[in-house]
């Protein structure tokens, strides 16, 4: 059963993964919904019967062509945009992994308008998907 991104029935289960090198991160700007021309971290839907980690390791790969030691979730959180009227336009219940970086070089993919590395105080200077910014300083403060 193929369940909608916009305007879905129930929460969608994704993943996302923060991927470092050194201090800086790296991030995708997204194409599509939601939150088009948004830079955020690199993940997306978890496939049925696909484990967690699979599931980020794959987006990670699909998205950016880099390859990441990460373990276990460091982190969940719900991702919920309103339209106009107050409906729920998406809701996304996303684990976040957090790896060093291993090896790859960086190319933006699948669902990713443009991928790079960057610093984090460059990303106060970016349009972000919400709570980007504090997300990554946090989990590289607890690496």
């Amino acid at each position: 059963m193929q369940i909608p991104r916009l305007y879905p029935p129930i929460p969608l289960l994704g993943v996302s993964v923060l991927c470092y090198r050194g201090d800086d991160v790296l991030l995708i700007k997204r194409s599509k919904p939601p939150y088009p021309e948004h830079w955020s971290l690199p993940g997306g839907l978890v496939d049925v019967g696909e484990p967690l980690k699979e599931a980020a390791e794959r987006e990670l790969r699909e998205e950016t062509g880099v390859l990441a030691d990460i373990d276990v979730p460091r982190e969940t959180f719900d991702s919920i945009e309103r339209d106009e009227d107050g409906r729920v336009r998406s809701h996304f219940v996303l684990a976040v992994f957090c790896g060093q970086y291993l090896s790859g070089n960086v190319l933006a993919g699948d669902d990713a308008m443009d991928a790079r590395w960057l610093g984090c105080a460059a990303l106060q200077d970016l349009l972000t998907t919400p709570g980007t910014p504090e997300r990554v300083q946090r989990l590289l403060d607890r690496r």
